[in-house]
């Protein structure tokens, strides 16, 4: 395995989350102001995939793709207890924890000022999101975070055979629901156009122009600029997806605070868990941020499209998981910097490119 060497933060990357925050204000704004616009956009959907969040996503995951050594890809599988952890968190404890957190608090502490029906349906919309473990995103945080790439990329390929497995039964059984209907589709188009066709054009990037211009030129001229536009696709894929969301978010401030405070913890609890074991286990920092993050954070398309697909456009459950977008890339920033300062808390990788 190759780390790239250090880097300085960028103008984006040094001051990302006051842009993310602009972003989502600018977006929940927009959606506030031309609710029939962000309806039409939301409705350019196949299988309940908005094509044009597609494009965004594409747009912010190519310039990762053409940035991995495709060669780490081996690498990795050469390293399983990294695998083996994330498939741990992810599916024996996050659904579990995030069950527990959901009950606590819509049952429980909030039980007074909330409605049992809608409180029912807060819990499911969690839930939904609590057994969709990130794909897609992960590249990102896993990148700002200086991950091993090859690494998260196999782990993103395992999570998405494994949500085609155990989503559906998982959700059956925490839900209490006879026969939930989950959008299979919704799935495998969502991993083909988030990461299946950036994984694919950034290989065909990488091999034919490097073959072509050479490694120095790749590496020095064409890649040079390519984080930051990774960073500016991010900012304007979070202000697409804010303008979606806008109207409902704004309708429900205080319902939406309820159900982020768990979501919080819920985030918190399982990178802890994840990060603490990665050290307990020796993985490298490399392998310890990516394992950590990609079960902190959550495939929010998929959870969306279920809670609409089995409660309803306008449920509690679908509420629930629009507040996962909402928190998920402020927290997830957090994380990255807190992986980025404790980095010396693990070992490194052995091998450094000059």
């Amino acid at each position: 395995m190759t780390v790239k060497k250090e880097y300085e933060l960028g103008f984006f990357h040094k001051y990302l989350t006051i842009w993310v925050a602009l972003c989502i204000l600018i977006g929940i704004g927009l959606g506030a102001a031309f609710p029939g616009a962000a309806r039409f956009l939301n409705s350019l959907s196949v299988a309940q995939v908005n094509i044009p969040v597609a494009i965004f996503l594409f747009a912010m995951m190519y310039p990762i793709m053409v940035q991995i050594d495709f060669q780490e890809v081996v690498n990795a599988v050469k390293a399983p207890k990294a695998v083996i952890l994330t498939l741990v968190v992810n599916w024996a404890i996050k659904p579990f924890s995030m069950f527990f957190f959901a009950w606590l608090f819509m049952r429980i502490i909030w039980a007074p000022f909330i409605d049992d029906t809608l409180a029912g349906e807060y819990v499911a919309g969690m839930i939904l999101l609590g057994i969709a473990p990130c794909t897609a995103m992960v590249l990102v945080w896993s990148y700002l975070a200086r991950g091993f790439m090859g690494l998260t990329l196999v782990m993103v390929a395992i999570n998405s055979l494994t949500m085609l497995v155990l989503y559906a039964p998982l959700g059956n059984f925490l839900l209490g629901v006879a026969e939930m209907y989950v959008p299979f589709m919704t799935i495998f188009l969502s991993v083909l156009l988030y990461v299946g066709v950036s994984l694919v054009a950034g290989y065909i990037s990488r091999t034919r122009l490097i073959k072509k211009r050479g490694t120095e030129w790749y590496e020095n001229v064409f890649l040079k600029h390519m984080g930051t536009i990774s960073i500016i696709a991010l900012l304007l894929t979070l202000i697409f997806l804010f303008m979606l969301q806008g109207e409902v978010i704004l309708e429900a401030p205080l319902v939406v605070g309820m159900i982020a405070v768990p979501l919080i913890i819920q985030t918190l609890f399982i990178f802890v868990i994840g990060y603490t074991a990665a050290k307990l286990i020796g993985l490298t920092y490399e392998e310890a941020a990516p394992s950590s993050m990609i079960g902190a954070s959550n495939h929010f398309e998929v959870a969306i499209a279920t809670a609409v697909t089995v409660f309803g456009l306008t449920s509690g459950a679908a509420l629930s998981t629009v507040v996962g977008v909402l928190i998920e890339v402020p927290i997830m920033l957090i994380l990255v910097r807190i992986c980025l300062r404790t980095r010396n808390w693990f070992p490194v990788m052995k091998k450094v490119v000059q």
